[in-house]
């Protein structure tokens, strides 16, 4: 049959699979076509498998109605997301030669639900930015204009599905990186609850929990029928929430049986600007909230902002460090500054110097974070803020220059308290664009970002909206509502997704 492949959604491209209308291997080969046609100019995508996915798509039955992703293409990201037999390099050329040895928990469940992976997404190293530029497979760049990024750390999951290539990509977000390439590409991009998709046996303590793997996707419905497929209870897990009682994608579109309190500010929490489009995001937002009948209150944040970056940074430090304790064990060799990004030897070389007892110092004040986010939650039922404080910086904005990496290399002679304020000086110019989206992760909270602002330039923006532990439900109910409306930016006028 003759389709327009790129305007289906993964539900839809399911629903026709049953339906007999087209077949799984006719659906990778449109995407594939796809992916040749606009990959060479986005590197969104670094690898793939074509005779591999074309061969799965071949043995999967036509009409198969028995899983809900049947035949349905699907991109990994580079990073945790491994296929058994494939490279799975985290986007570092110290494991460009890595090839995972079993397919990862969250791939064994994306191939539960019918899903045929294609390859692997573009991802800055080891996904320690908010931009997707690495050394080793470059930048990833956005559908909307390609001067710009399309964010990070799932920058080339989210260029490839607002390109077209596929309807739905993995992702994973351990400070944002599922919403902020959302907002930056006008896509719909859900950060579940902590413990709601752990990631299988003996890996379930990403980032201390502040990491969860998830999906980034064009539709609400996607994301909420990958919430159905994903969501379970591992009793191996570091991090548990009880699985939800009903379905989501049969509760998407049921109206909610009160009227919600809704706190929203505009104000970042670490005292950088905020421009007027982003502002203007969230003041949209309000007033439609406002006119359908919610009660609609500014209300500043409780939680010490600044702080909890200096703690995000001190679990980034530590964890860093470890991994790099891991690699030196595995190569039988010490890693030099010269063979990774800068940014990941200054977080590695700090994390030296932080002791267990300011480690657990750091958690604890993630504990406190997350009462005074529940208190904020005994009060109102959502809150709002921008997504990302502008819209996308162009491709090399943020990457450090080569006078910027000289002083960065002292990192190793610093006491420890310039190593702290060295790293927060490093992130600041990211910091500066995405100040909204870290404290989900740290306290554990679901948050989504929504696309709902267009700027005069014709890059999207998005607006988070943040629910307590277990409300995935409220959040998607309200995407869903927003997504019939006007302000749903989509993935309209994008002449890539066309």
């Amino acid at each position: 049959m003759s389709f327009s492949y790129p305007h289906y959604d993964a539900v839809g491209l399911a629903a026709l699979v049953k339906a007999r209308e087209v077949s799984p291997r006719e659906l990778v080969e449109a995407a594939f076509a796809r992916l040749d046609e606009v990959n060479p100019l986005l590197n969104a995508v670094v690898r793939t498998r074509r005779i591999a996915a074309l061969k799965e798509a071949d043995e999967m039955p036509v009409g198969d109605s028995s899983r809900p992703f049947a035949g349905v293409p699907f991109l990994l990201k580079d990073i945790s997301q491994a296929i058994g037999g494939e490279p799975l390099t985290s986007g570092a050329m110290l494991l460009k030669d890595n090839v995972a040895k079993r397919d990862s928990n969250f791939v064994a469940r994306i191939r539960s639900g019918g899903f045929i992976p294609l390859g692997h997404t573009n991802t800055p190293e080891f996904g320690l930015k908010n931009i997707t530029e690495s050394v080793l497979h470059g930048p990833a760049r956005n559908p909307w204009n390609p001067q710009y990024s399309p964010g990070g750390s799932s920058g080339g999951s989210a260029a490839a599905v607002a390109a077209g290539i596929v309807p739905a990509a993995g992702a994973s977000d351990g400070g944002g990186s599922i919403r902020i390439p959302a907002s930056f590409t006008g896509l719909f991009g859900l950060k579940p609850t902590r413990g709601r998709t752990p990631v299988g046996p003996g890996v379930g303590r990403q980032w201390q929990g502040a990491s969860i793997d998830f999906a980034l996707t064009r539709s609400v419905r996607d994301s909420a029928a990958l919430l159905d497929l994903l969501q379970i209870v591992q009793p191996e897990a570091a991090f548990q929430t009880p699985l939800y009682p009903g379905v989501y994608l049969d509760d998407l579109y049921k109206p909610t049986d009160r009227k919600l309190r809704i706190a929203y500010t505009i104000t970042s929490p670490v005292g950088t600007p905020v421009t007027e489009e982003a502002a203007q995001a969230v003041m949209k937002t309000v007033h439609w909230l406002a006119a359908a009948g919610h009660e609609v209150e500014e209300t500043r944040n409780p939680v010490n902002g600044v702080r909890l970056m200096e703690n995000y940074y001190t679990m980034n430090a530590g964890e860093v460090s470890a991994m790099f304790l891991s690699l030196e064990r595995m190569k039988g060799r010490a890693i030099t500054a010269g063979e990774v990004d800068i940014v990941t030897w200054v977080l590695a070389e700090a994390g030296k110097k932080v002791s267990a007892a300011e480690f657990v110092h750091s958690l604890n004040e993630w504990d406190i974070a997350a009462a005074q986010m529940a208190a904020l939650f005994n009060r109102y039922d959502l809150y709002v803020t921008p997504t990302n404080a502008d819209s996308a910086p162009k491709v090399g904005e943020l990457t450090q220059r080569p006078e910027e990496i000289e002083k960065l290399l002292q990192v190793s002679e610093m006491s420890k308290d310039a190593q702290r304020q060295l790293i927060y000086t490093m992130f600041e110019p990211s910091l500066t664009y995405t100040p909204f989206t870290q404290l989900a992760n740290l306290t554990g909270q679901p948050a989504m970002s929504v696309p709902v602002h267009m700027t005069p330039a014709g890059l999207p923006m998005g607006v988070q909206v943040t629910a307590s532990k277990g409300r995935e439900d409220l959040l998607l109910q309200l995407a869903a509502q927003l997504e019939q409306t006007e302000l749903w930016v989509g993935m309209q006028g994008n002449p890539l997704s066309t």
